[in-house]
């Protein structure tokens, strides 16, 4: 469970997109922009072994410094325990790569592909057999849901989800940057 755990919650806020025209670049970072602050919220595990699992995170979510992309440090809970999260995705020739804990080479996730349009953005993830999406909507300026799905089959299949919502105080620096 620590494993599902620990990769799908990092990877809620793993934002990656597809890099195309200046216009779309300035709205990928506009999207970019709006995740940075402190996000909190509950989650749960809503399929799989551990279905029912519930759990509560908190995000701070600050502009990469060199590139387009976000790096994110933060935690989650369940029950007593708690998991130390960190991520980091940034633009990569025609789109983002980034990576979860210490990626697919150690005991995390990659993120292999993404778009973001909009409000929205769905990235790609991989570990071995393990391929996902995660897709992440921003509900306003402080709500922002998240469901992680793997694929089975020919299917995805959500899950993790969790809905955060910003830390108040957070929001005036986060869109002023």
């Amino acid at each position: 469970m620590s494993r599902l755990l620990t990769a799908g919650l990092a990877l809620t806020l793993a934002l990656s997109a597809v890099n195309a025209a200046p216009a779309k670049a300035d709205s990928d970072e506009a999207f970019f922009r709006r995740v940075t602050g402190q996000w909190t919220g509950p989650g749960e595990i809503v399929a799989g072994k551990y279905k029912g699992t519930k759990f509560v995170c908190s995000f701070a979510g600050n502009p990469h410094d060199k590139k387009v992309g976000v790096e994110l440090e933060g935690s989650c809970r369940v029950g007593l325990f708690s998991q130390p999260m960190r991520a980091e995705v940034v633009r990569s020739g025609r789109g983002y790569r980034g990576e979860f804990q210490d990626g697919a080479a150690g005991k995390g996730l990659d993120i292999i592909s993404g778009e973001v349009s909009g409000d929205r953005m769905v990235v790609g993830l991989d570990r071995k057999q393990l391929k996902g999406a995660m897709v992440a909507r921003l509900a306003g300026d402080d709500a922002l849901a998240v469901t992680i799905s793997v694929r089975v089959a020919s299917q995805l299949v959500p899950v993790i989800g969790m809905n955060l919502t910003r830390a108040a105080g957070t929001r005036q620096s986060a869109l002023s940057n």
